[in-house]
């Protein structure tokens, strides 16, 4: 079954009194960092947190007499089961969803909260949308798939004619990728109105669903590779979503790891606003000069959800300020009498740095026992600062110790 975009003008009608039209800002902060006028698409901002809500509420409505008390299941990671289970308590769907045991912690949590039935099982969503079959064919639950469903293709392109209502003169989208289901029906829907607007898809280097598809001309499974982008981990890109985004989508570019967690805390520290991984794909790869071409120009930015478990939250900050150069580690040997360690934290503090943490390692600190290896936390400004103050350490008899 095709997409048109007459489906997803009917999805937009159908959908808009249970569906913000989320904010469209543009952002001063990131365009300076990127070098290109930056909007970001807020749709963190539905009520569950995620753009799954458009789909999931799209494809319930659809549902016949029957079919809805019967109810629905979904293999789901997370965003796809809480959107139908919000909306399917909305609408007095009962929804059962399985999710891998890889899901966040915030995801299931949440997903019982809103009254689903949660079904913890397998290692990604392949054997997790296995156990949902057999569920299914046992209750008569009508199966709602989080990416490949035409109905929810639909849904998730309303996206795209709000973006074109929201944003006159945009120049290009850049829209995360994992299952495909977001980037399809945007791309179609932008593409539908207006040709000349470019539509880019991010990947993690860990998924790589959309690139593969592409190189093998469909659909191929993928290893499971952790990531911090998550709801990108499908492990393989939808066929209906491949041969409706294969035609609509003008490019496809890949951001490691190291970059997800610094565009997190860009967009939690210049923006005030919480994204997941996948949310924060489009802004990492505009920080890491995947997208040259964008400068100057007026770029969306879809930011399409802020799910994230606080403990990794937490993780991904600290990872982030390490890769800005604004929190460091070094070895170096001080003596352990009297004075030693005042000495160094002399030097460091004349350095502008702040000292978060000290550890002392004497047990392998070499033969001489009259010294010890201090293994040092600091924080600093950026990496033009790590290296000033190594050569300060350096000046004052501190040498840094490789282990």
């Amino acid at each position: 079954m095709t997409v048109t975009i007459a489906d997803i003008r009917a999805a937009r009608r159908r959908i808009a009194d249970g569906i913000i039209v989320s904010p469209c800002p543009e952002s001063i902060p990131l365009s300076e960092i990127t070098g290109a006028r930056i909007v970001c698409k807020l749709d963190n901002f539905q009520r569950t947190g995620s753009f799954k809500e458009r789909g999931a509420r799209n494809a319930l409505l659809r549902l016949t007499p029957a079919a809805r008390q019967r109810g629905v299941i979904a293999a789901s990671a997370g965003n796809h089961a809480l959107g139908l289970a919000y909306h399917g308590k909305l609408l007095g769907i009962p929804v059962t969803v399985v999710m891998p045991d890889y899901a966040p912690l915030i995801k299931i949590t949440t997903c019982q909260r809103l009254g689903a039935t949660v079904v913890m099982h397998g290692r990604d969503f392949a054997e997790a949308r296995a156990q949902a079959d057999r569920i299914a064919a046992e209750h008569g639950s009508t199966y709602i798939h989080g990416f490949d469903a035409p109905d929810i293709i639909a849904g998730q392109g309303t996206m795209g004619l709000e973006i074109l209502d929201q944003v006159r003169d945009v120049d290009a989208i850049v829209c995360p990728v994992g299952g495909g289901g977001l980037i399809a029906g945007l791309s179609l829907a932008v593409k539908s109105v207006r040709k000349k607007v470019r539509v880019i898809g991010v990947e993690s280097t860990a998924t790589e669903n959309f690139s593969a598809a592409l190189r093998a001309g469909r659909p191929v499974p993928r290893p499971r590779r952790a990531t911090l982008a998550d709801g990108l981990a499908t492990l393989t890109v939808g066929s209906n979503a491949f041969e409706i985004a294969r035609r609509h989508v003008d490019k496809v570019v890949h951001v490691g790891e190291n970059w997800i967690a610094l565009a997190i805390l860009r967009m939690l520290e210049l923006e005030k606003t919480v994204v997941e991984g996948a949310a924060a794909t489009p802004l990492a790869a505009m920080m890491a000069g995947c997208l040259p071409e964008l400068q100057g120009k007026k770029v969306v930015l879809v930011t399409c959800g802020g799910n994230i478990d606080p403990a990794v939250l937490s993780r991904v900050i600290e990872k982030g300020l390490v890769h800005d150069g604004r929190l460091t580690r070094f070895t170096v040997e001080i003596s352990d009498r009297p004075g030693g360690l005042a000495a160094l934290a002399r030097v460091i503090a004349e350095s502008g740095a702040s000292i978060k943490d000290i550890e002392h390692d004497r047990a392998f600190s070499g033969p001489d026992v009259s010294a010890v290896l201090a293994v040092c936390t600091v924080e600093t400004r950026d990496r033009a600062h790590i290296a000033a103050l190594h050569r300060a350490l350096k000046k004052n008899g501190f040498p840094l110790v490789r282990k």
